[in-house]
């Protein structure tokens, strides 16, 4: 009995790709670990969107070596096996395998090697994946990105935009459907462009939704979605995607829930991001939004320090959260990343100013999601219960925001109609009604 084990790091799209190569290894004879001490077969699925990201994956690796079993394959795999491969089996000299996307996770010898010279194996988008453990999962609609954002990396080694077809996608999720899942959070790096490289003949062109109009094939895509499950949740909307057609489709899944990839709210900056819109016209949106469905719950991510972030920039970001009074956000240090636009330009930030401004700023977020949080109690909810005791409204993303805190009694994956009786930061507290 050969067992595995795959430990993930980075974003809930790596987590969709770790799934899915645990499909194929269980379909080639493996059986998963309950730890990785205990696998004949250990994948590390690494991240290198930013420096810190890096670091850790380069941690876990060491430590996943040091607590193999004798005898035992350490693979590395992922964004960092990806873009850095060459360079990881020369300075890893623990590790049995470096494997690019695609490409087999299991060693033909004990020697370090790189797989990126060959061609892949398999069609990693599109591996089928095993039954859900939780009542809700990510699904992955595309892969890859058109923009070029300033302090993005992920074209260099994802590629190009490509977009699954609707049939593909369906099929999958009617699978995880039959299998007991009850929330499908739809992810790719531009998901509001999902489908656009397709229609285009997979010509990579960035596409602006809002500037140039026609149809947006992702509102057909989520509509037909909505009657094949009981929730659908859109995460990484590039904010000119964001359109009127795609607002409306959202409200009417009855998930209100709106991931927006702002970055940051001053034009100027924007513009040496190269990145679409400003901090008024972001307002403008949000307002609209909650003029139709004042309920609606707004996520987004902010980037501080990028190269000539002023200090004005730095007033108007904290304008705009004052402003925008956003449910959650993210906020995150530039990392010079390269092969990047931004990787070249002047006008560094110091590394510490960066951090006090990322302070400043969260400490204004922190006290308006703890007001709002607050602000919920005495309020009735309709509950999808994760785990024993665990359980998420529509306000609140699985692994990304807080939860809702329950009896542990009540079935997981069931739907429960609750009164919410205490806020904890974060977090809140629920009855049965």
């Amino acid at each position: 009995m050969v067992r595995y084990w795959i430990e993930t790091l980075g974003c809930p799209k790596n987590h969709v790709d770790s799934e899915k190569l645990a499909g194929l290894l269980e379909s080639q004879g493996y059986l998963e670990a309950t730890s990785p001490d205990l696998a004949d077969l250990v994948v590390a699925n690494t991240c290198a969107f930013i420096e810190a990201a890096r670091e850790e994956s380069i941690e876990t690796v060491l430590d996943l070596a040091d607590r193999q079993l004798e005898g035992s394959r350490l693979v590395v795999t992922g964004c960092m096996a990806e873009r850095y491969g060459d360079e990881l089996a020369r300075a890893l000299p623990e590790v049995d395998l470096v494997a690019g996307f695609g490409e087999s996770l299991i060693p033909s010898t004990s020697t370090p090697v790189s797989l990126r010279e060959r061609p892949s194996s398999f069609d990693l988008l599109n591996l089928p994946r095993p039954k859900s453990k939780a009542p809700w999962a990510y699904v992955k609609i595309a892969e890859g990105c058109d923009r070029r954002c300033g302090f993005c990396a992920i074209p260099t080694f994802r590629g190009d935009q490509r977009s699954r077809s609707t049939a593909e996608i369906l099929s999958e999720a009617r699978s995880l459907v039959e299998g007991g899942v009850r929330e499908l959070v739809l992810i790719a790096q531009d998901l509001a462009s999902w489908g656009h490289d397709r229609r285009s003949a997979g010509r990579g062109e960035a596409i602006e939704v809002l500037d140039q109009g026609g149809t947006q094939p992702l509102i057909d895509l989520t509509a037909t979605l909505a009657h094949e499950v009981d929730r659908v949740r859109l995460l990484y909307l590039y904010p000119s995607g964001l359109t009127q057609g795609l607002i409306e489709t959202i409200l009417a899944t009855g998930v209100p829930y709106f991931d927006l990839s702002l970055q940051h709210s001053s034009r100027p900056l924007l513009r040496a991001m190269r990145r679409w819109g400003d901090g008024d016209r972001f307002l403008e949106r949000i307002a609209a939004i909650r003029a139709v469905e004042p309920d609606a719950t707004f996520r987004s991510s902010f980037i501080l320090g990028y190269p000539g972030e002023s200090e004005d920039d730095q007033r108007r970001l904290l304008e705009f959260v004052e402003e925008a009074q956003l449910d959650w956000a993210g906020f995150f240090t530039f990392s010079s990343e390269v092969g990047t636009y931004a990787n070249d330009l002047d006008e560094p930030v110091p590394h510490e100013l960066a951090l006090e401004r990322l302070r400043e700023v969260s400490e204004l977020q922190d006290t308006i999601t703890a007001k709002k949080r607050d602000a919920l109690v005495g309020t009735y909810q309709r509950l999808l219960v994760d785990a024993p005791g665990v359980a998420r409204s529509e306000r609140e993303c699985p692994e990304i925001d807080g939860v809702v805190l329950v009896d542990p009694a009540l079935s997981v994956g069931s739907m429960v109609d609750v009164e919410i009786v205490a806020s904890h930061g974060t977090d809140l507290e629920a009855v049965l009604r």
